[in-house]
């Protein structure tokens, strides 16, 4: 009996109280006593789910142009070293690229385990004891664009605790603007704009960001007569640090990033279509 406990324990990582409750009540039947683990662990797991899980990892999974970026929470930073964690994230984030980003795919899709990543997920949260959760995923594989990804602070490789997708439609072939895809993917991670040009910002942000100022000018008693003049060019200056063609460029901070990209596509084509930015916990 002794020996179905050990084993039931290093199949599942519970509690040697626990593995023996089930072995009596499944009379030693290993995988009945897993099933049974289980769904206690899911009892568990929804207990969990109350807490806050801010911590985490970021992982990015490249096959040719296409691309997937995943971010998985935990409630500690101890828990996203784990490397039963770091495992799951990675296999995870390569789920992604078959899944295009789409969460319930990803969840119902299956692990080399066998199982999937939603029952192993519980298996997680069950072995590990804390809340962790698939927060969002993101994926890039339109073949007309040439894609790039950026891992800030990477603790292996495509792995870390922020990540960057980047698009870009072009004439040129990727060999000719990797360095400025790479330098374009750090300038998000760095400054985190909300779009691409003042078009792609949602009218909310600006009205919001506007009315703050207004009321910010009032409140310093300066004349009605140049209040909107004055909110006018600190609300410029708000889209400019929040667009990234209107950023000033990481690398030459006296130029613009339209500046630089002007520069390199020469006569031909360079557009920024989209970027993607994850940091774990932001937001939450």
């Amino acid at each position: 009996m002794l020996d179905k406990i050990k084993k039931l324990r290093e199949i599942t990582g519970v509690g040697f109280k626990d593995c023996k409750s089930a072995i009596d009540e499944t009379n030693g039947d290993i995988d009945k006593s897993i099933d049974l683990l289980r769904k206690k662990g899911i009892a568990k797991a929804s207990k969990r789910m109350g807490r806050t899980a801010a911590e985490g990892l970021v992982c990015i999974f490249q096959e040719e142009n296409k691309l997937s970026m995943i971010e998985i929470n935990s409630e500690t930073d101890f828990v996203a070293k784990n490397n039963e964690f770091i495992n799951f994230a990675e296999e995870t984030s390569k789920i992604a690229l078959s899944s295009s980003g789409e969460i319930d795919s990803i969840l119902n899709s299956q692990m080399n385990s066998k199982k999937n990543v939603k029952d192993s997920l519980v298996d997680l949260v069950s072995k590990i004891g804390e809340k962790i959760t698939i927060r969002r995923a993101a994926f890039l594989g339109n073949n007309k664009l040439v894609n790039f990804s950026y891992m800030h602070g990477a603790i292996k490789q495509n792995v870390g605790k922020l990540g960057v997708l980047l698009s870009i439609e072009t004439n040129k072939n990727k060999e000719e603007i990797a360095n400025l895809g790479k330098q374009l993917s750090m300038q998000v991670a760095s400054l985190s704009p909300l779009s691409v040009d003042r078009e792609g910002l949602d009218s909310a942000i600006i009205e919001k960001e506007k009315e703050i100022i207004i009321e910010e000018l009032k409140n310093t008693g300066k004349d009605s007569k140049i209040i909107d003049k004055i909110a006018m060019g600190k609300l410029n200056k708000f889209v400019n640090d929040n667009t990234l063609l209107n950023q000033d460029w990481i690398m030459e901070p006296k130029k613009k990033v339209k500046d630089i990209i002007k520069e390199v596509a020469g006569k031909d084509k360079i557009i920024i279509k989209d970027f993607i930015r994850f940091k774990v916990g932001e937001g939450l």
